[in-house]
């Protein structure tokens, strides 16, 4: 596995302003060693083990993984990152998302994170599964491309019952023309923070298969039952 550095950026931010963890809110790092493990609770089940999904991944995905349930520490961590603005989240994130992922078995060529709709990048000023995306591709030494735009808003998932989530993100997802190339031919691993029914991963996989994908398969941090 890879080491990490820290960038630039990142090391200035710790010294303007020292990160807390999301857990417990002890100074010193994103995630403390108390509470760091439990991103990693699923980690030690072998490949195969049951998702806990009615029907096992939904169609299109070949696989599915995902790190911890979506409660607790795992919860804060993923509001900070989304809503508060800590990106130095990213990467405790992306790499208990690259450990479950190789723990599992699972390969592929090229990692691709679900995208946000432009609007709200521009409002957070980020993506947060492209930052957790890049951190994964780090550790598994696999490239990441986020090669996947949302070309229109949608309701969020959360917001809906079951029923209406797949027809919420049906077509909201496009391969970007310039990376069309880059996908075709290629075994794709998804990137994303939460999964609930997987309607928005099965649409950003369909995108993909249009464009001459050969596979889509899909990691994300935690599971929302």
């Amino acid at each position: 596995m890879l080491a990490f550095g820290r960038r630039p950026v990142t090391a200035l931010l710790d010294l303007a302003l020292p990160p807390a963890c999301a857990g417990c809110g002890a100074e010193g790092k994103p995630l403390c060693p108390d509470c760091r493990p439990a991103i990693d609770v699923r980690l030690p089940l072998p490949a195969g083990t049951p998702l806990g999904l009615p029907d096992g991944p939904p169609d299109p995905l070949v696989r599915l993984e995902w790190c911890a349930p979506f409660a607790g520490v795992v919860r804060h961590a993923l509001h900070a990152l989304k809503y508060a603005g800590e990106r130095r989240l990213a990467q405790p994130l992306g790499e208990a998302v690259a450990a479950r992922w190789a723990r599992s078995g699972g390969g592929g060529d090229l990692l691709v994170p679900v995208p946000v709709h432009a609007a709200r990048r521009r409002e957070r000023g980020y993506d947060q599964a492209e930052l957790i995306a890049a951190a994964a591709a780090q550790r598994l030494r696999v490239p990441m491309l986020p090669a996947v735009e949302r070309i229109r808003a949608t309701t969020a998932q959360y917001r809906l019952d079951r029923r209406h989530r797949a027809a919420n993100v049906a077509t909201a997802f496009a391969v970007r023309p310039r990376d069309a190339g880059q996908v075709a031919g290629r075994h794709i691993v998804l990137v994303d923070d939460i999964v609930t029914t997987g309607a928005t991963l099965a649409a950003t996989a369909n995108a993909l298969l249009a464009e001459g994908a050969l596979s889509v398969a899909a990691v994300t941090v935690a599971r929302e039952r």
